[in-house]
């Protein structure tokens, strides 16, 4: 299957998942939640979905919501997507903006000092 199709469905579940995490569910393990990346399998029955949160420590909490609510957000995604298969979601801590922040710190301590300072 072209990845162009994919890559359509992937943003097209993007928008749709962000939008009913932030006005839908009322779990407040949830709130604060940000959809990062909606990853497709080839036969377009699965999606993996990324998420990242401002909240630091509860990456645990989030996805055990965010797989409590799976079945209201298919359900949701049935009834406004015009899709033949409604994919299977799988919830995924996106760890890449601690990445950046860990590395940007890192990278700080490394500047050199300026000749005020030394």
């Amino acid at each position: 299957m072209p990845s162009f199709r994919k890559d359509r469905v992937s943003e097209l579940l993007l928008q749709a998942i962000s939008e009913i995490v932030v006005l839908k569910i009322k779990d407040p393990r949830v709130q604060g939640v940000t959809i990062t990346e909606v990853r497709m399998s080839g036969d377009l029955k699965s999606a993996s979905v990324y998420f990242s949160s401002l909240t630091d420590g509860k990456g645990e909490d989030h996805k055990k919501g965010l797989e409590n609510a799976a079945g209201f957000i298919r359900r949701q995604l049935r009834s406004e997507l015009d899709l033949k298969y409604i994919p299977e979601l799988s919830f995924f801590y996106d760890t890449s903006f601690d990445n950046f922040s860990r590395i940007d710190r890192l990278l700080k301590q490394l500047e050199p000092k300026s000749e005020d300072e030394c």
